[in-house]
């Protein structure tokens, strides 16, 4: 990265810089040898502690959270270079600074919407990483990029709500570690505005009749380091009213608060993974040698490393001038920049990477490299959060109407 940023900006990227190469890179390799040795796969590695330790010694904690309150009160601008840089180890990197999803949603929420006691028992130990969350709105029987779909209920009984619904691929679940789920579903389904009959709610983990029934794969990945992809039914699970986070009838708008951030979030990290395939295909066309020369000498692979570079940059302007539109205009006022990034940096990522498995032959499938959890992580990025095809019909919808 060429331009300059902030001074507190770039002296948090030179502190981050330096903890990804002393520290979480070299981790990659530890983690996955005490995965294998532990109880259960769910389980969190001894090294992330230590990393987690070190990040916060740096002072690399919440660095996605704009509320100085909360967080390290960055702009998404300031934040966005950052994001960047743990997307090179997409696995490690977020969760060591605490600025993993689905986490950071929540606590998003929470500081937005929460009340005083909500932000007391969840919000204050998301903040310290001391547990984790996971986010329920995904379903199985609906199309669930459009919300309003969402069929599980949440029915006030007396002074208690009670959820009833299933729910998949609710990231976090698997984590011994998650204690929360905030769950969206409908109180007034029958109500008028379709976009007012949804509620979300704050349901512990050990709350009875809440079970987390299996993991869910992505392309026959389990992604432990995230704490799984699982299915999770409510069987008339009480809560106490107290539990309701805002307001009935705010779900929705409080989902599109939250997903605002988190789609640019994605976008930072996206470019990260994309950095981290450049220097990887770099180092492979250095030192193999086939039909007589480097395939750095091989004008098809000089075309793949020039394309990927052009594009990359092409994609961080992009997402920066997202950043500063969310930061000047608000999200309102970036939304056709928001939708733009969520269709073109999966799909450019995804096509990055799929060239740097090629150059790598049968070992960017295996799991010498990074590169096939890399390539499954930005591929299912085309679908999380709104398909590419919601936001492409959204788009093209504002573009249209001048000319209406």
């Amino acid at each position: 990265m060429d331009f300059a940023f902030d001074a507190r900006t770039e002296e948090l990227r030179g502190s981050l810089l330096a903890f990804m190469d002393e520290h979480v890179y070299p981790a990659e390799a530890v983690a996955e040898e005490q995965r294998a040795a532990l109880a259960s796969p769910w389980d969190t590695p001894a090294v992330v502690a230590e990393l987690k330790a070190e990040a916060r010694r740096r002072g690399l904690w919440n660095l996605f959270l704009p509320d100085a309150e909360y967080g390290a009160g960055l702009t998404n601008l300031q934040y966005a270079p950052l994001a960047e840089i743990t997307g090179r180890s997409p696995h490690l990197a977020p969760i060591a600074t605490n600025c993993a999803a689905p986490d950071t949603g929540n606590m998003e929420v929470l500081a937005q919407f929460g009340d005083d006691e909500q932000r007391k028992r969840w919000l204050e130990p998301l903040l310290a990483g001391e547990i984790r969350s996971a986010f329920a709105m995904t379903e199985p029987e609906v199309a669930s990029a459009d919300a309003t779909n969402i069929t599980t209920r949440i029915e006030r009984d007396g002074d208690d709500y009670v959820i009833t619904g299933r729910k998949w691929y609710i990231s976090g679940a698997m984590n011994p570690d998650c204690a929360v789920f905030i769950v969206m579903g409908k109180t007034d389904p029958d109500g008028p505005d379709i976009r007012r009959q949804q509620s979300m709610v704050l349901v512990p983990r050990d709350t009875p009749g809440v079970t987390v029934r299996r993991a869910m794969r992505v392309f026959g990945y389990e992604d432990h380091s995230h704490g799984g992809h699982a299915e999770v039914v409510f069987d008339r699970a009480r809560v106490p009213a107290s539990a309701l986070i805002g307001e009935e009838g705010g779900g929705f708008a409080i989902a599109q608060a939250r997903l605002g951030p988190g789609r640019i979030h994605h976008c930072m990290r996206l470019i990260g993974m994309a950095e981290r395939a450049i220097e990887l295909m770099c180092r492979r066309a250095v030192s193999r040698t086939a039909f007589g020369k480097a395939l750095g000498q091989q004008g098809v692979v000089q075309n793949w490393i020039a394309d990927a570079r052009v594009t990359v940059e092409q994609l961080r302007l992009l997402v920066l001038k997202t950043a500063w539109l969310m930061d000047t205009v608000g999200n309102r006022g970036a939304h056709t920049e928001i939708q733009a990034i969520k269709i073109a940096t999966p799909r450019a990522v995804v096509g990055i990477l799929d060239r740097a498995i090629q150059l790598h032959g049968a070992g960017g499938v295996s799991q010498d490299f990074p590169l096939a959890e890399l390539y499954a992580a930005a591929r299912t990025l085309m679908i999380a959060d709104g398909p590419d095809e919601v936001h492409q019909r959204s788009l093209a919808r504002r573009e249209l109407k001048g000319y209406l």
